[in-house]
């Protein structure tokens, strides 16, 4: 009875009779006007921004994807915290391996000599500048370069862009069969240095200048190098 008589009360109603039509509106611009209603900016404004939304959902997923393989790993909860920690463990074990992951170049994005062409013994100045500064990995480097740009420049072998340290240490092995073992090794030093990212010692640089050194003093025998480009060295005494 209040419900009918407050309409009554206000100026300008009529009271509503019993046999009165009520006033419907139809679902579609009733629809329409409820969205444009609730697209008022005042309704929004404290609603969470994109980054929000986006880092909500993604846990959300996360943690339903935790809970699947909590309830199917043995153990339940704590024996999928045991599996995470293993694969982390061995993650971890192949990072101290292997180092940081870089994208292995091939002879055609640069070789030995990614930058312009310099002399061997300006490749040996850089390799001892790093090396008192105690960078051993980019010694490495310089003195790999300085040992293949030497035996170029001694034509033990062809210049050729884009040769890699071991294509160098093969062909160059050839010419100084009695250095075969060191080439490999400074070639597979090189590759671990600057591939790998596997950093280098003073040891590895020590063992790589003494091979520089050994290979400049020994030189070849003309009268047994062949046109295959094979060539027997000796050592400067004249004797193997």
């Amino acid at each position: 009875m209040a419900a009918r008589a407050l309409p009554a009360a206000l100026p300008g109603h009529a009271p509503a009779q019993d046999d009165d039509v009520p006033v419907t509106v139809p679902r579609g611009p009733a629809r329409r006007a409820a969205e444009d209603e609730l697209s008022d900016p005042a309704y929004h404004q404290d609603d969470p921004g994109l980054v929000r939304r986006v880092v909500d959902w993604l846990w959300e997923h996360l943690t339903e994807l935790l809970d699947a393989a909590g309830d199917a790993a043995p153990g339940g909860a704590v024996g999928l915290a045991v599996i995470v920690l293993v694969v982390l463990l061995l993650l971890a074990a192949l990072w101290a391996r292997l180092g940081s992951p870089r994208t292995r170049r091939t002879a055609g994005d640069g070789g030995l000599f990614p930058e312009r062409p310099r002399s061997a013994a300006d490749h040996r100045a850089a390799a001892e500048r790093h090396a008192a500064d105690g960078h051993w990995s980019e010694a490495v480097q310089e003195r790999m370069r300085a040992l293949v740009r030497s035996l170029e420049e001694r034509a033990l072998l062809e210049p050729r862009p884009g040769r890699t340290a071991d294509e160098a240490a093969a062909e160059a092995a050839r010419a100084l069969p009695g250095h075969e073992a060191g080439l490999r090794a400074a070639a597979r030093a090189f590759d671990e240095v600057t591939y790998a990212g596997r950093p280098a010692g003073q040891d590895a640089y020590a063992r790589l200048r003494a091979l520089d050194e050994d290979v400049r003093r020994t030189r070849p025998r003309p009268a047994e190098h062949s046109a295959a480009g094979a060539t027997t060295a000796v050592p400067p005494g004249g004797h193997r």
